[in-house]
């Protein structure tokens, strides 16, 4: 049976509206109405990955998970087989986050969005895998992550370069952003994206080489790191994200996808937020259309551990 793994990024206002607004059930709310949409008519399971607090980029009204009220967790626990939420990051600036973190940073940033989830929505709904923010960990935040339990960490795959090479083509101040505190594991390599703009990108400890890639990518195969103690794979097949699409192009798009053993796709919270400045309004269209053509194709939804335990 082929397999498919989906995850969303960067989610921290739908945790704040829940908490402010009054609302009788999670699916009240849009974001998730659409998820359950996705799920009833196609079988979704989806992890969405966590910031643990809003950033300042947008305003000042700042919001942290420990305020996000527990009402909701018997509803949560109820659904998490379903719906899942897993560590991203502490908030959404600055990129590159976890590129050179240490240990002892990793493990607090990692337990105050896990201790918190698991208070609001319960045990079952937090995921034993990681897909942190723009990827990239230093080995030493790797090595906290197993330490806490995480079993999977979402990795960057191909051909790396130092960083000395064209340390100038990487984009948005990013350079600065990675020769603070930097670790002897932190290369170049060129990023398959629809975005071409993040082409050059910055890679750290859960990168595979690129005969490690081409052996796992597709299919149920994760790579084993012995020393550390967790397995590394590339989650997102062929850089599909949703928002980087047009709803009228993703049939052919998505058509790469589906000789595949396994594949994944992703997307981001803020994308469905009127108020945001790159708001999509078919978001929610693209988010069913991409489930559509993934079960129409005979892909069956799973989270990535499940996946992995196939190997």
């Amino acid at each position: 049976m082929k397999k498919t793994f989906f995850y969303f990024d960067d989610v921290i206002w739908l945790f704040r509206d829940l908490t402010r607004g009054n609302y009788d059930s999670i699916f009240d709310h849009f974001y998730l109405k659409i998820f359950k949409e996705a799920h009833e008519k196609y079988g979704l399971k989806v992890q969405m990955n966590v910031f643990y607090r809003t950033d300042y980029f947008y305003g000042t009204d700042e919001f942290t998970l420990s305020e996000m009220t527990d009402k909701y967790k018997a509803e949560f626990e109820a659904n998490s087989d379903w719906l899942r939420f897993g560590y991203h990051s502490k908030q959404e600036f600055p990129d590159y986050p976890l590129i050179n973190i240490s240990y002892e940073d990793m493990t607090k940033d990692f337990l105050s969005i896990k201790n918190e989830v698991v208070r609001f929505a319960g045990e079952k709904s937090f995921s034993n895998v990681v897909c942190s923010h723009w990827r990239p960990i230093s080995k030493a935040g790797c090595r906290a992550l197993a330490d806490n339990g995480i079993v999977l960490i979402n990795a960057t795959g191909g051909d790396t370069r130092e960083l000395e090479d064209d340390l100038s083509t990487l984009p948005y101040g990013h350079s600065f952003r990675v020769l603070h505190n930097r670790q002897p594991e932190t290369k170049l390599f060129t990023r398959i994206s629809l975005n071409k703009a993040i082409s050059t990108s910055v890679c750290a400890y859960n990168h595979l080489t690129q005969k490690q890639l081409d052996e796992t990518n597709l299919n149920f195969k994760a790579v084993y790191d012995e020393e550390i103690g967790v397995y590394f794979k590339q989650l997102l097949t062929h850089g599909t994200v949703i928002n980087l699409s047009k709803l009228e192009d993703m049939q052919e798009e998505y058509e790469k996808l589906l000789p595949c053993e396994f594949a994944s796709f992703g997307g981001h919270e803020q994308y469905f937020y009127p108020d945001y400045f790159a708001y999509q309004p078919d978001h929610g269209e693209k988010l069913l259309k991409a489930c559509e053509i993934m079960s129409d194709a005979g892909f069956e939804f799973a989270f990535a551990d499940d996946i992995i335990k196939q190997k």
